[in-house]
């Protein structure tokens, strides 16, 4: 697969996917410098802020996103006005549900993020015709469905200490999956969110969060500043 640096020298890339740096793990790796230069005519690059909404649940899809940078976060509102996060994405992760008519979560940028859009026919034909990349997409989402179930266990079996141990490994190997000792990352969640997430009490969250600190597990700067000096460490707290 071409590097980076070769790519810059390679004119049939695209300006704007040559100094992509989630092209080559994400869906745009499938594809070959013509195909990418047909798409680029149809994608934008985008920037959110850390709140805003990208997606309603029931909207309907007209464009999908895949994410270059920052944290995404997945929810779903019950009519009493209760939320529970049900997932997270992260660069190179495909926002939006393939040849779905409407969202079936609501989808907001959890950090600052940065996405390139791409309109919803434009993609979807592209993957009809390339079968590369409909592997490449069919393979992403048997990953979230393994981590759907993967979640599943520490909802429903992991206790407290647990959760919040298994909730800050997945965050240190996803923002920066080539370190495999130690990380730094701000907490893309506040610890309401954190406790949606894991079925935890805000209270209960910040209490574990103090015992992995004191344990010398994690370490914690301004509230939400993370650092991990052993990811080993940490993924024995996980069960």
């Amino acid at each position: 697969m071409p590097s980076v640096r070769n790519d810059i020298h390679n004119s049939s890339v695209p300006v704007l996917c040559q100094s992509c740096e989630a092209r080559h793990q994400g869906i745009c790796g499938a594809l070959s410098s013509e195909q990418l230069l047909t798409l680029s005519q149809h994608t934008r690059r985008v920037r959110r802020q850390a709140g805003e909404e990208l997606l309603a649940d029931a909207e309907p899809i007209t464009s999908y996103g895949n994410v270059l940078r920052g944290v995404v976060k997945l929810s779903k509102v019950l009519e009493d006005g209760r939320q529970q996060v049900v997932g997270l994405q992260f660069a190179p992760d495909l926002l939006g549900r393939l040849f779905a008519s409407e969202s079936r979560v609501t989808a907001e940028a959890a950090s600052d993020v940065e996405l390139c859009m791409v309109p919803k026919t434009a993609l979807e034909q592209l993957v009809r015709d390339n079968a590369a990349l409909e592997h490449r997409v069919t393979l992403q989402a048997l990953r979230e469905l393994d981590e759907a179930r993967e979640w599943m266990v520490t909802l429903g079996r992991k206790t407290a200490a647990e959760k919040v141990a298994s909730f800050l490994y997945l965050i240190a190997s996803h923002i920066d999956p080539t370190q495999d000792r130690v990380t730094t990352f701000d907490l893309p969640l506040s610890r309401a969110d954190i406790g949606d997430f894991l079925g935890l009490t805000i209270e209960t969250v910040s209490r574990q969060m103090s015992k992995l600190k004191a344990d010398g597990v994690i370490e914690i700067e301004n509230y939400r500043h993370i650092s991990v000096p052993d990811l080993a460490r940490l993924r024995m707290r996980c069960g």
